[in-house]
């Protein structure tokens, strides 16, 4: 069961690498992936998550990864993220599952909040 506020996934950048890093994860570790599109492949392997894997994304993004929390009402953690200290670089938008939106910590860190409504 989804909980507000825990880690629900995390995004790992692929660099345009895909079909090398989903190889190298298959043959390593017997991962299965999921692919949404050519430039995005998620795994259920313990913690869900996934490679973005466009080699425009990894121009435009530093390569570190993106733990994700998960939010019921994506809205009020918004305003808690705010209210706490956080600072929203990417406002709440849609994508094939949900919506979300991304944050800074007070360190710099990056992560997001995601709901499915």
């Amino acid at each position: 069961m989804r909980e507000d506020g825990k880690i629900d996934y995390v995004e790992l950048p692929g660099g345009g690498a895909l079909p090398a890093l989903k190889a190298f994860y298959a043959g390593a570790f017997g991962w299965a992936f999921t692919d949404y599109g050519p430039d995005y492949a998620a795994f259920n392997e313990g913690l869900d998550g996934g490679f973005y894997g466009a080699a425009e994304d990894a121009a435009q993004v530093a390569a570190k990864p993106l733990p994700i929390l998960y939010a019921h009402d994506l809205e009020a953690m918004e305003a808690k993220v705010k209210a706490a200290g956080g600072a929203v670089v990417k406002p709440i938008f849609a994508f094939p599952g949900g919506r979300r939106f991304h944050f800074t910590d007070p360190a710099g860190n990056e992560l997001a909040v995601w709901s499915e409504a």
